[in-house]
């Protein structure tokens, strides 16, 4: 098959957790001949060089670098409002004199949407998690906009949006539910998934190459079953968590344990390591996942997407944001326990994860999430709905 080469943008923000999951179809792109740009900042830049695009160096205004978030829903939407007026002229300095023939973005990248319609060219959203279903602005938006502050909110977008050249001037029009959008995540995360519009919504699964990772690990000869446990990239500082898992876990026979810890967390605050566990502030993930038993997570949607690609059962820790509902949603899906941080103490996560392996309708059920997550397409299904855009 011929392709046309073509210019695409891909406009992000500097999260971790926003920025994985798209990368691969990126490299993919790149690898199909296309000349791909991504807008992002620099914290995120090896990242991005990786794959072959070139970077558009776009500062940000959002708290990624200390994970300092606001609790107030508000406020937080605030930022992001804040965070695409201050990038909407770096991405016109960019991109007025070399517009793309499509732009992808990121469902924090209200900048990119605006610089689209201003340029009257084709868009379509990355979305690294759960999309807006028929009926969403009922269940969930219309409570967000009788909280405080939400009125001089919509009015500083409006005022935004006549001001910035979007052809879409209307807040709810514009923060809504996009026309054209992929999802990276499974469809069997997704909330009311029966009710999200499939002829605008495409649930394309994780995307990346399972035979893949970043970085590889060898498990250890005589380990009967492997653990990992991981609370991700942003909310590691729990030294006492981390604790209770080497009291839960530590010493147990037939199991070998990966604790991956973080960058906030000095090892030498968890005491005295047991010989069966690996202590690390980074593991490669998904090379581990692969060769795992079972998975203590914090239910992020990257790595409920990476367990359920790997097939493992899952102790869901949530931490912050969508990871409650993700780990209810695990639950529900017969694939895990989910356990709280205040309740996580040495016996309850050890009698979680004797459940979980005792279970045979969990293996089950595991199995066979992982292979209908297999068959959604990945990163080959995203990167030729992307093409088709381009005609």
């Amino acid at each position: 098959m011929t392709r046309r080469r073509a210019h695409i943008a891909m406009v992000g923000i500097p999260a971790v957790s926003h920025v994985l999951p798209s990368l691969d179809v990126v490299r993919e792109l790149v690898a199909r001949g296309h000349r791909v740009t991504y807008a992002n900042g620099p914290a995120v830049a090896d990242r991005i060089a990786a794959t072959g695009a070139e970077l558009v160096a776009c500062t940000s205004t959002l708290p990624v670098a200390d994970n300092d978030w606001p609790d107030d829903p508000i406020a937080a939407m605030g930022l992001f409002l804040d965070n695409a007026v201050q990038a909407l002229p770096q991405l016109r300095a960019a991109y007025d004199h070399d517009p793309a023939d499509l732009y992808l973005y990121d469902i924090g990248a209200y900048a990119a949407r605006a610089l689209a319609e201003a340029q009257d060219r084709p868009l379509m959203q990355l979305s690294p998690t759960y999309v807006a279903w028929d009926g969403y602005d009922q269940d969930v938006a219309a409570h967000l906009w009788q909280l405080p502050g939400a009125d001089a909110y919509r009015t500083k977008f409006a005022r935004w949006l006549a001001e910035c050249g979007a052809s879409t001037t209307d807040v709810d029009a514009f923060s809504g539910r996009p026309a054209r959008a992929l999802a990276l995540i499974t469809r069997a995360m997704q909330p009311h998934a029966d009710q999200v519009d499939t002829d605008t919504v495409t649930f394309v699964g994780p995307c990346f190459d399972p035979r893949e990772s970043e970085g590889s690990w060898t498990r250890p000869a005589g380990a009967e079953n492997v653990l990992l446990v991981s609370l991700g990239s942003a909310y590691t500082r729990r030294p006492e968590f981390y604790r209770q898992c080497l009291a839960a876990f530590g010493s147990r026979p037939g199991w070998h344990v990966v604790l991956q810890i973080g960058k906030y967390t000095d090892p030498r605050e968890l005491g005295a390591i047991p010989p069966n566990v690996e202590v690390h502030s980074w593991v490669p993930q998904r090379a581990i996942l692969e060769q795992a038993d079972a998975f203590v997570t914090h239910a992020g949607m990257g790595g409920c997407g990476e367990g359920l690609m790997a097939g493992v059962p899952m102790i869901a820790v949530p931490q912050a944001a969508d990871q409650f509902t993700n780990a209810d949603r695990l639950v529900e899906l017969g694939v895990a326990r989910r356990v709280d941080t205040p309740d996580a103490t040495a016996e309850t996560l050890r009698n979680a994860l004797n459940e979980l392996v005792a279970d045979t309708e969990v293996a089950r059920r595991s199995a066979q999430l992982r292979a209908d997550a297999r068959a959604e397409g990945g990163t080959t299904r995203a990167a030729d709905l992307i093409e088709g855009m381009l005609s």
